[in-house]
Protein backbone atom coordinates (compact mmCIF):
# COMPACT_ATOMS: atom_id res chain seq x y z
CA UNK A 1 0.00 0.00 0.00
CA UNK A 2 1.40 3.36 -0.71
CA UNK A 3 0.35 6.30 1.00
CA UNK A 4 0.60 9.98 -0.10
CA UNK A 5 0.37 12.85 2.21
CA UNK A 6 -0.21 16.30 0.65
CA UNK A 7 1.12 19.38 2.54
CA UNK A 8 -1.29 22.49 0.95
CA UNK A 9 -3.10 25.77 1.33
CA UNK A 10 -6.09 24.38 -1.05
CA UNK A 11 -6.70 20.19 0.35
CA UNK A 12 -9.86 20.90 -1.36
CA UNK A 13 -8.74 21.19 -4.96
CA UNK A 14 -5.80 18.10 -4.59
CA UNK A 15 -9.20 16.17 -3.12
CA UNK A 16 -10.98 16.82 -6.02
CA UNK A 17 -9.23 15.97 -8.80
CA UNK A 18 -7.87 12.46 -6.58
CA UNK A 19 -10.84 12.02 -5.43
CA UNK A 20 -12.52 10.53 -8.99
CA UNK A 21 -11.88 8.06 -11.47
CA UNK A 22 -9.31 5.30 -10.87
CA UNK A 23 -7.37 6.98 -8.29
CA UNK A 24 -10.54 7.58 -6.36
CA UNK A 25 -11.46 4.11 -6.78
CA UNK A 26 -8.14 2.87 -5.11
CA UNK A 27 -8.58 4.88 -2.49
CA UNK A 28 -11.90 3.27 -1.86
CA UNK A 29 -10.43 -0.44 -2.32
CA UNK A 30 -7.17 0.11 0.34
CA UNK A 31 -4.49 0.34 -2.67
CA UNK A 32 -3.32 3.87 -1.89
CA UNK A 33 -4.23 6.30 0.71
CA UNK A 34 -4.28 10.09 -0.23
CA UNK A 35 -4.02 12.56 2.91
CA UNK A 36 -4.31 16.47 2.65
CA UNK A 37 -2.99 18.75 5.07
CA UNK A 38 -3.93 22.43 5.28
CA UNK A 39 -0.84 24.17 5.98
CA UNK A 40 -2.63 27.08 7.19
CA UNK A 41 -4.04 25.21 10.48
CA UNK A 42 -0.28 24.86 11.77
CA UNK A 43 0.08 28.48 11.89
CA UNK A 44 1.81 30.31 14.75
CA UNK A 45 -0.18 33.67 13.68
CA UNK A 46 -3.17 34.66 15.21
CA UNK A 47 -4.43 35.73 12.06
CA UNK A 48 -3.67 32.34 10.72
CA UNK A 49 -0.94 34.09 8.15
CA UNK A 50 1.33 31.18 6.28
CA UNK A 51 2.93 34.13 4.30
CA UNK A 52 5.21 37.07 4.65
CA UNK A 53 7.76 39.47 2.52
CA UNK A 54 11.00 38.20 1.42
CA UNK A 55 13.83 39.97 2.89
CA UNK A 56 16.19 41.39 0.76
CA UNK A 57 12.91 43.18 -1.31
CA UNK A 58 11.12 41.82 -4.74
CA UNK A 59 7.30 40.92 -5.33
CA UNK A 60 4.97 38.67 -3.97
CA UNK A 61 4.88 36.94 -0.81
CA UNK A 62 6.53 33.91 0.56
CA UNK A 63 5.05 31.05 2.28
CA UNK A 64 6.71 31.08 5.86
CA UNK A 65 9.20 27.96 7.58
CA UNK A 66 7.19 27.41 10.69
CA UNK A 67 3.49 26.80 9.54
CA UNK A 68 5.02 24.19 7.37
CA UNK A 69 6.92 22.51 9.77
CA UNK A 70 4.25 22.27 12.42
CA UNK A 71 2.36 20.57 9.47
CA UNK A 72 4.87 18.20 8.57
CA UNK A 73 5.87 16.96 12.27
CA UNK A 74 2.34 16.48 12.68
CA UNK A 75 2.03 14.48 9.64
CA UNK A 76 4.80 12.24 11.59
CA UNK A 77 2.97 12.05 14.70
CA UNK A 78 -0.21 10.77 13.18
CA UNK A 79 1.64 8.34 11.05
CA UNK A 80 3.38 7.09 14.57
CA UNK A 81 -0.33 6.97 16.14
CA UNK A 82 -1.26 4.43 13.02
CA UNK A 83 1.59 2.43 14.27
CA UNK A 84 3.44 3.60 10.69
CA UNK A 85 6.57 4.24 11.89
CA UNK A 86 8.55 2.20 9.56
CA UNK A 87 7.04 3.74 6.44
CA UNK A 88 10.03 3.91 3.34
CA UNK A 89 9.71 7.73 3.71
CA UNK A 90 10.59 10.67 0.91
CA UNK A 91 9.76 14.62 1.09
CA UNK A 92 9.25 16.05 -1.88
CA UNK A 93 9.07 19.65 -2.82
CA UNK A 94 7.23 20.80 -5.84
CA UNK A 95 9.94 23.24 -7.83
CA UNK A 96 10.58 24.47 -11.28
CA UNK A 97 14.09 24.01 -9.61
CA UNK A 98 13.74 20.00 -9.23
CA UNK A 99 14.28 17.07 -11.43
CA UNK A 100 12.02 16.79 -13.96
CA UNK A 101 9.42 13.91 -13.60
CA UNK A 102 8.90 11.24 -16.13
CA UNK A 103 7.84 7.85 -16.33
CA UNK A 104 11.13 6.49 -15.10
CA UNK A 105 10.97 8.74 -12.21
CA UNK A 106 7.77 7.58 -11.19
CA UNK A 107 8.56 3.98 -11.62
CA UNK A 108 11.63 4.90 -9.12
CA UNK A 109 9.62 6.69 -6.89
CA UNK A 110 6.90 3.40 -6.62
CA UNK A 111 9.56 1.05 -6.21
CA UNK A 112 11.68 2.95 -3.73
CA UNK A 113 8.91 4.48 -1.39
CA UNK A 114 5.31 3.80 0.47
CA UNK A 115 4.93 6.75 1.80
CA UNK A 116 5.54 10.44 -0.52
CA UNK A 117 4.58 13.56 1.54
CA UNK A 118 4.26 16.33 -0.91
CA UNK A 119 5.04 19.55 -0.21
CA UNK A 120 3.05 22.23 -1.92
CA UNK A 121 4.30 25.87 -2.52
CA UNK A 122 2.42 29.13 -3.31
CA UNK A 123 2.92 32.80 -3.71
CA UNK A 124 6.78 33.04 -4.39
CA UNK A 125 7.50 29.87 -2.85
CA UNK A 126 8.58 29.14 0.12
CA UNK A 127 11.27 29.33 2.97
CA UNK A 128 14.78 28.29 1.74
CA UNK A 129 15.40 26.64 5.32
CA UNK A 130 12.21 24.78 5.27
CA UNK A 131 13.82 22.91 2.08
CA UNK A 132 17.15 22.29 3.36
CA UNK A 133 15.57 21.07 6.76
CA UNK A 134 12.76 18.41 5.62
CA UNK A 135 12.87 18.53 2.04
CA UNK A 136 14.52 15.04 0.33
CA UNK A 137 13.96 16.04 -3.32
CA UNK A 138 12.54 18.24 -5.63
CA UNK A 139 10.92 17.32 -8.51
CA UNK A 140 9.42 19.30 -11.37
CA UNK A 141 6.75 18.34 -13.98
CA UNK A 142 7.55 20.97 -16.67
CA UNK A 143 10.04 24.12 -17.95
CA UNK A 144 7.03 26.33 -16.92
CA UNK A 145 5.57 28.25 -13.55
CA UNK A 146 1.92 27.74 -12.14
CA UNK A 147 0.28 29.85 -9.46
CA UNK A 148 1.03 26.64 -7.00
CA UNK A 149 2.51 22.81 -6.19
CA UNK A 150 -0.71 21.59 -6.01
CA UNK A 151 -1.50 20.40 -10.17
CA UNK A 152 1.96 19.20 -9.77
CA UNK A 153 1.12 17.01 -6.81
CA UNK A 154 -1.70 16.09 -8.44
CA UNK A 155 -0.37 15.03 -11.19
CA UNK A 156 2.73 12.88 -9.15
CA UNK A 157 0.10 11.47 -7.35
CA UNK A 158 -1.78 9.90 -10.25
CA UNK A 159 1.31 9.27 -12.16
CA UNK A 160 2.80 7.23 -9.33
CA UNK A 161 -0.13 5.86 -7.77
CA UNK A 162 -1.04 3.74 -11.14
CA UNK A 163 2.12 1.85 -11.09
CA UNK A 164 1.31 0.40 -7.79
CA UNK A 165 -0.71 -3.23 -7.44
CA UNK A 166 -4.05 -2.95 -7.15
CA UNK A 167 -4.74 0.48 -8.49
CA UNK A 168 -5.01 -0.47 -12.27
CA UNK A 169 -7.00 -3.85 -13.09
CA UNK A 170 -3.34 -5.22 -14.51
CA UNK A 171 0.03 -4.89 -14.81
CA UNK A 172 -0.31 -4.74 -18.77
CA UNK A 173 -2.03 -1.63 -18.14
CA UNK A 174 1.56 0.10 -17.86
CA UNK A 175 3.95 -1.94 -18.56
CA UNK A 176 2.99 -1.79 -22.35
CA UNK A 177 2.22 2.08 -22.83
CA UNK A 178 3.77 4.90 -24.15
CA UNK A 179 7.21 5.82 -22.73
CA UNK A 180 7.19 2.97 -20.53
CA UNK A 181 9.28 0.80 -23.02
CA UNK A 182 10.59 4.30 -23.89
CA UNK A 183 8.91 4.49 -27.23
CA UNK A 184 5.25 6.28 -27.40
CA UNK A 185 1.93 4.05 -27.87
CA UNK A 186 1.45 2.78 -31.17
CA UNK A 187 -2.48 3.71 -32.07
CA UNK A 188 -5.49 2.37 -31.09
CA UNK A 189 -8.91 1.61 -32.32
CA UNK A 190 -12.31 0.36 -31.42
CA UNK A 191 -15.53 -0.01 -33.23
CA UNK A 192 -17.30 0.72 -35.30
CA UNK A 193 -14.37 -0.77 -38.11
CA UNK A 194 -15.14 2.59 -40.72
CA UNK A 195 -15.55 6.23 -39.64
CA UNK A 196 -16.10 8.71 -41.56
CA UNK A 197 -14.08 7.37 -44.26
CA UNK A 198 -11.00 5.55 -42.39
CA UNK A 199 -10.87 2.08 -41.34
CA UNK A 200 -8.81 0.59 -38.90
CA UNK A 201 -6.07 -1.56 -39.96
CA UNK A 202 -6.89 -5.11 -41.29
CA UNK A 203 -3.66 -6.49 -39.36
CA UNK A 204 -5.46 -5.79 -36.18
CA UNK A 205 -8.24 -7.87 -37.44
CA UNK A 206 -6.43 -10.58 -38.52
CA UNK A 207 -5.91 -12.69 -35.03
CA UNK A 208 -2.23 -13.45 -36.14
CA UNK A 209 -1.19 -11.76 -32.88
CA UNK A 210 2.95 -11.83 -33.75
CA UNK A 211 1.80 -9.82 -37.34
CA UNK A 212 0.09 -7.42 -34.73
CA UNK A 213 2.69 -7.13 -32.17
CA UNK A 214 5.37 -6.64 -35.10
CA UNK A 215 3.15 -3.44 -36.64
CA UNK A 216 2.27 -2.24 -32.77
CA UNK A 217 6.45 -2.08 -32.28
CA UNK A 218 7.14 -0.59 -35.80
CA UNK A 219 3.94 2.13 -35.49
CA UNK A 220 5.50 2.94 -32.05
CA UNK A 221 8.81 3.31 -33.42
CA UNK A 222 7.82 5.51 -36.42
CA UNK A 223 5.70 7.36 -34.11
CA UNK A 224 8.67 8.55 -31.68
CA UNK A 225 11.01 9.23 -34.78
CA UNK A 226 8.36 11.64 -36.06
CA UNK A 227 7.25 13.35 -32.97
CA UNK A 228 9.92 12.55 -30.00
CA UNK A 229 13.36 11.45 -32.21
CA UNK A 230 14.98 12.45 -28.60
CA UNK A 231 13.50 9.23 -27.19
CA UNK A 232 15.01 6.86 -29.78
CA UNK A 233 18.22 7.83 -28.19
CA UNK A 234 17.48 5.71 -24.64
CA UNK A 235 16.03 2.51 -26.29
Amino acid sequence: MMRFDIMTLFPALVETVLGESIIGRAQKNGAITVRTHQIRDYTEDKHRRVDDTPYGGGKGMLMMAPPIFNCYTDILRQQQAEGLEELRRHVIYLSPAGRVLNQKLAEELAGSYNNLILLCGHYEGVDRRIVDEIVDEEISIGDFVLTGGEIPACILTDCVARLVPGVLSDAECYEKESLTSGLLEYPQYTRPYEYHGMRVPDVLLSGHHANIEAWREEQARRLTAERRPDLLNHT
